[in-house]
């Protein structure tokens, strides 16, 4: 069994190519995980390699229950809503916040794919035939690990029903491809609500919220410099917002990567990095609607979205 397998990533796509090659199901909305079932053990790792199994020790007891089968699965750790759609805020809530380490009791994993089975490694399958032999392995299975549905309808109508129902989009997989690590196009994603890792470059005072902050300054990388986004001020609790001005005020800094004019914006070392909706890019380069989603944890290797990549 390999140690770790390096996953397939979703590029992003305004709209979803149609045809009988293409495979599409929800797009979840948590921390990408790979759940290593071995002869002795459970592992479950992290998208950059860090292991995770004691944060979430629903889904490692249900790996173990799958035994006596040797597997990996690649699929999302989420913790729902009433309403039954993940929420991030949420999973990040029941770890105890950014770099948190309690354990998320009631986290589940929605399994995608799988690489490997009893001895075979399966990368080099079709996702078709992955897939076929993953719903034989979870056929029924409804406690912390489940199939994430297979949904054969028009991807159109699919991703228009995703957003009525407020979910985050849908990712579609190219049925006759291998399973091959980053983002090579085999699989890609629609979102409804744009969504990014951006770098927090400092913060705004508040007067409404002294010990708090008004907004969060952002940053993404252009040519591996950072390039000022513009700032985000909603999305925060009160609470949150005084925590994470803590953590910030150990973060300022007399030689930022960006300078501010203004005397009420306080620079921080790019340090942290935020989840961030928002409905698009002005005119200007700076983020359209932007709210605050939560902070990423380091070791989920989220990375700062590059302009070079998907330029505003």
């Amino acid at each position: 069994m390999p140690d770790r397998v390096e996953p397939c990533l979703a590029v992003l796509k305004n709209r979803p190519p149609k045809g009988p090659e293409w495979s599409y199901d929800i797009k979840w909305d948590g921390y990408r995980i790979s759940v290593h079932r071995e002869l002795s053990k459970v592992r479950i790792l992290t998208r950059g390699g860090f292991d995770w199994t004691e944060r979430f020790p629903a889904i490692a007891s249900a790996a173990a229950a799958l035994g006596p089968a040797t597997f990996i699965l690649d699929g999302e750790a989420v913790v729902l809503d009433e309403m039954g759609r993940s929420d991030f805020g949420l999973l990040q809530g029941s770890l105890g916040g950014r770099t948190g380490k309690h354990p998320a009791a009631t986290a589940l994993m929605f399994a995608f794919d799988l690489m490997y089975l009893d001895g075979h490694d399966l990368r080099k399958l079709e996702f078709a035939a992955r897939r076929h032999i993953l719903e034989d392995l979870l056929d029924e299975a409804t406690g912390a690990i489940r199939l994430s549905e297979e949904i054969n309808e028009d991807p159109e109508r699919l991703i228009e029903h995703a957003c009525a129902l407020g979910l985050e989009g849908i990712i579609g997989k190219h049925r006759d491809r291998p399973y091959r690590p980053g983002k090579t196009g085999d699989w890609i994603k629609i979102k409804c609500v744009q969504r990014e890792s951006f770098a927090i470059l400092g913060y705004e005072l508040s007067s409404a919220m002294p010990d708090g902050f008004g907004s969060l300054l952002l940053g993404a990388l252009r040519g591996g410099e950072y390039v000022y986004v513009g700032s985000v001020g909603t999305g925060f609790k009160h609470q949150q917002a005084r925590a994470l001005r803590k953590q910030l005020d150990k973060l300022k800094t007399n030689k930022p990567v960006i300078r501010f004019k203004e005397k009420t914006r306080i620079a921080t070392d790019p340090g942290l990095i935020a989840e961030i909706d928002f409905r698009g890019w002005k005119s200007d380069g700076k983020l359209r609607h932007a709210s605050f989603k939560g902070l990423r944890d380091p070791e989920d290797a989220a990375a700062v979205y590059s302009l070079d990549v998907g330029d505003a």
